[in-house]
């Protein structure tokens, strides 16, 4: 009969890997739910993130050999805003203007991504989106304008949802222009965006603000009208000075894609001078 040394002797060493053996097996099983565990939280940061930022913002911003490094960059920039809300909010329950507001970004910023713009900024109620901003986009102007005429579209069907609610209707003026910015994450660590900086933006921002005095809702600049070819059923605007320019700007209107009045027929702008050549179309 073995001794109780002898015995210890023979199993004490298979027993000891077997006990380090189940410690592993523990450790990994614990190591794999706090894996688990941190990208179901990375998951749900990054979704709170896009709430804020455009999924295609955090996407560069998380890519270590990129991260929006400051560039030049050609964009076009679309700035929208609403027509009298200041005083509609005046005669509405707060609750009430917020899920108004809240509706129409809803709509105009889905609408924006699916013609592969983003909204970078919005400011009470009013909203910034750019085009070729985060990509080149050679058909960024064509995107641009397909998306504000989409956008009064989709504005229309919004207010009849208002209608049925007995509220007010909503309006807006919609500028959009082209050029060379500064594209970077602008900030400090405590408060920063990826945004643009640069004198197109001013210009966006002052066509926006001529469509009230022409009474229209949607301006597009000269640079953006030689870009568009003749798909689109545009009418010419008076020259305009607007301020921080020395000379006045040209503007037009855009009534509707050309495809939606007739398919080929003349351009009511044909006669103000040559297009650019026409791109070809968006695969």
């Amino acid at each position: 009969m073995l001794s109780w040394a002898l015995l210890a002797t023979v199993l004490l060493p298979g027993l000891a890997v077997a006990v380090y053996a189940w410690m592993q097996r523990a450790q990994r099983r614990q190591l794999e739910r706090l894996l688990n565990a941190a990208d179901a939280k990375l998951e749900q940061l990054q979704r709170q993130f896009e709430r804020f930022v455009p999924p295609d913002v955090v996407e560069r911003l998380t890519d270590v050999g990129d991260g929006l490094k400051p560039a030049r960059r050609h964009v076009t920039i679309l700035f929208a805003d609403l027509r009298g809300f200041t005083a509609l909010c005046d005669r509405l329950d707060p609750a009430v203007t917020v899920s108004v507001l809240n509706g129409y970004f809803g709509h105009m910023i889905e609408t924006i991504t699916q013609h592969h713009g983003h909204v970078t900024e919005l400011v009470g109620d009013g909203l910034l989106a750019l085009f070729g901003a985060l990509h080149p986009n050679p058909w960024q102007a064509r995107d641009a304008v397909m998306a504000a005429l989409a956008m009064r579209s989709v504005l229309a069907r919004y207010n009849q949802t208002l209608l049925a609610r007995q509220l007010p209707e909503l309006r807006f003026g919609i500028g959009i222009h082209s050029g060379e910015v500064i594209a970077a994450v602008i900030g400090t660590g405590a408060l920063s965006k990826f945004s643009v900086t640069g004198d197109p933006i001013n210009v966006a921002s002052r066509v926006e603000g001529l469509t009230s005095a022409m009474q229209v809702d949607l301006l597009i600049t000269e640079v953006i009208r030689d870009k568009l070819g003749d798909d689109f059923d545009l009418a010419p605007m008076p020259s305009t000075l607007v301020k921080g320019k020395a000379e006045p700007i040209r503007t037009w209107t855009v009534r509707a894609n050309a495809g939606t009045v007739g398919g080929d027929q003349p351009n009511s702008a044909a006669s103000a001078g040559e297009r650019g050549p026409r791109l070809a179309p968006r695969p």
